[in-house]
């Protein structure tokens, strides 16, 4: 027998809530991708994802510095323990970030680890509106105040950065060092916040084009598609993999 798997968009508006235990996924801002005049201009941002731990409320949203002296498992352990943005969108959404963040009851003091799954403006253009969280941005990782540590992510090994959530190496979109963000146990079922592995749905016929190693991004499409239940794309609406058998 042979596994067919189809997509298909989540259309309601952000924000879009997954509960789950431990981890809820709240998908804030919908990234997007137009033309714009003529020639090949396009206005873009990309989307920005919170993950929330259960056991994190504004009640407990005291930030201390992640430990450096047990090293890059136990800092991104500690890190994660509160809210979780990946990604941060572009510099000029910067107010709407604050507002969806806001709607959340989250403060930009409250977040605790930002992951930018690969360095376009468009996906880590404000920063600096976390000064007091680790960063992780593609492949390096480092605590406030710039403090790199090294930790062995590569598509062989993932981050665990607790129980059913994983940072993944998923390269090709912007060369070697784009990574993804893995939420297990949620009410849409594993969720996988890609980054640009995937522009949208249905974007088979224009990722190619985008791509800085086409060969090494169709490995993490499949290697995607092979997990997850849900994707937030970079650039549109998160949409649900449905897998179906054939005889």
């Amino acid at each position: 027998m042979n596994s067919l798997v189809r997509t298909e968009p989540l259309l309601r508006e952000p924000p879009l809530l997954m509960p789950g235990d431990p981890y809820s996924v709240v998908v804030l801002l919908r990234g997007y991708a137009e033309p714009e005049g003529m020639g090949d201009a396009v206005r873009a941002d990309g989307s920005v994802t919170l993950v929330l731990p259960q056991a994190w409320g504004p009640a407990s949203s005291h930030q201390e510095s992640p430990p450096a002296d047990g090293g890059a498992k136990t800092a991104l352990e500690e890190a994660s323990r509160g809210p979780i943005l990946v990604d941060s969108g572009g510099p000029w959404a910067r107010e709407a970030l604050v507002e969806a963040l806001a709607g959340q009851g989250v403060a930009p003091g409250d977040v605790t680890l930002v992951v930018g799954t690969h360095g376009h403006s468009d996906h880590i253009g404000n920063l600096g509106l976390f000064p007091g969280a680790a960063l992780l941005v593609s492949h390096d990782f480092c605590l406030p105040g710039g403090h790199y540590l090294p930790h062995g992510l590569s598509e062989e090994r993932p981050l665990r950065l607790g129980p059913g959530l994983e940072v993944w190496a998923t390269p090709g979109h912007g060369g070697q060092r784009d990574v993804s963000l893995v939420v297990a146990g949620t009410a849409l079922g594993t969720v996988v916040v890609a980054g640009d592995v995937f522009e949208r749905v249905g974007d088979e016929d224009s990722w190619r084009a985008l791509s800085e190693d086409p060969v090494a991004q169709e490995r993490s499409r499949k290697r995607v598609l092979g997990t997850a239940d849900v994707i937030v794309p970079g650039h549109g609406a998160p949409f649900r993999v449905i897998r179906e058998t054939a005889a």
